[in-house]
């Protein structure tokens, strides 16, 4: 058995949590936005059109302006918003690893 390369974390069960806890919010942030980007582009363009299409933008029926550029605005606005919230959680995470690190290296052997 090998051992693990020098510049792996170190086996910390403080560490581990951490790490954990980043991954668990990371996948609620990608479901989260991933549940907010069917609404918008099957919920809205297709499955509610003929509701929406009550409603008009611009002489458009809402419905078919979801179907042709509310989705598509949708989407980009949701990458914005993905990009935002990982560098978030990157920071708070980090600042949290770097926090741990420190500890570990001021306790005495």
């Amino acid at each position: 058995m090998s051992s693990p390369p020098k510049d792996s974390p170190p086996d910390n069960a403080r560490v581990r949590a951490a790490i954990d806890r980043y991954w668990r919010m990371n996948r609620l942030v990608v479901v989260v936005l991933l549940v907010l980007w069917a609404a918008v582009s099957l919920g809205c363009g297709v499955l509610f059109a003929d509701a929406l299409n009550q409603f008009s933008i611009g002489g458009c029926p809402l419905g078919f302006w979801f179907a042709q550029q509310g989705a598509i605005l949708g989407f980009v606005v949701l990458i914005f918003t993905y990009a935002v919230l990982m560098a978030q959680l990157d920071r708070r995470y980090r600042s949290e690893l770097a926090a741990i690190q420190n500890a570990d290296m001021e306790k005495p052997s």
